[in-house]
This record gives structure tokens, sequence and C-alpha cells, in this order.
């Protein structure tokens, strides 16, 4: 139980290229997945875990073995975290960026194709801001964490004589 049956640097080495693998192919199924989970994202996400714990520790089913790579993980992830929010462009590769979807009541469908974004979609966003017609909506954008933002016709647009730098605000913790 307190033994492991894999060495300490092989669950390290092995934990850590699971993670990046992971990590890189839900990068690669795009924002509209990390939005809304259906029943067969859940069933892949449970399959997933299972399918590379032995991948990450190797014949290892020892308590020890267990421990150390979630700690890893947690670490790994945290690592990750801190690394994205000093970084802008590590930021913008992991969480993407925004993607204009309608623009004055017109789809974009090149936009919508690369993203995989259904008119369904789109319509269920609409509802849930109160709009039943495309013509009402100004825009429409798919947000980096999968969301789709409704901004209606009807709404008041702001401008600036000045051009302001982008400015990053962060939560302290």
């Amino acid at each position: 139980m307190f033994h492991l049956g894999t060495p300490a640097w092989e669950i390290v080495v092995r934990t850590t290229a699971v993670y990046l693998l992971v990590l890189l192919g839900i990068k690669l199924l795009g924002k509209k997945e990390l939005a809304q989970m259906s029943a067969p994202d859940l069933v892949m996400v449970l399959l997933l875990a299972n399918a590379v714990q032995n991948a990450m520790v190797g014949q290892d089913s020892s308590l020890v073995g267990g421990l150390l790579a979630a700690v890893l993980l947690l670490t790994l992830n945290r690592v990750l975290n801190t690394l994205t929010y000093r970084s802008q462009r590590l930021e913008s590769f992991f969480s993407g960026t925004p993607t204009l979807l309608v623009h004055d009541g017109e789809i974009l469908v090149p936009h919508c194709k690369r993203e995989q974004v259904t008119t369904a979609d789109i319509e269920m966003a609409m509802r849930e801001h109160g709009l039943d017609d495309l013509h009402s909506v100004k825009s429409a954008v798919l947000e980096s964490d999968g969301s789709i933002s409704i901004i209606s016709a009807g709404a008041p647009t702001l401008t600036s004589r000045h051009k302001v730098k982008r400015i990053r605000h962060r939560p302290n913790s």
C-alpha cells in the first residue's frame, strides 16, 4: 500500500506527459466544447480519466503512487495558471480569443463553421438574452470560455475620443 511499484521519477514523467497531452487534446476540441458538457462529453471525460490512469502510474497501485500523481497534477495546473497569468501569449493560446459570430443581424457563417457553432446555438443564446429575432442582435460573440455573449441592436454604444491601452485586470489572490 505504501511501497511504490514504479519509480517516483517515472510517475512524474508519465503524469506530466499525460497532463500535457490531455490539455492539448482539450484545447484542440475548441471553445464550444468547454461551455456545456453533454452526456457524451461526460462519458468521454470519465473514460479518459480511467484510460490515462495506468499511463500515469504504470503498474503502481500504491497509495503513495496515486498521491504523487495527484499532487503533481495539482502542481502542474497551478504552474500553468501562473504562467498564463503572467504571459498574454500563453493566455491567448490556452484560453483562446473571442470570435464574432453575428454582426448587425447577419450570421458570419465562416466564423461559425470554424468554431462549429450552429444556428441553433446562436438562437438558444438569443433566447437566454430575451431576443427572438436575429435582426435585433447587434453582435454575438463566442467567448473564450465557450459561452455566447449577445449585444442587442438597441444597446447604447459608448465611444471614447482616446485610444485606451488594454489593461488586464486580475483579482488579487
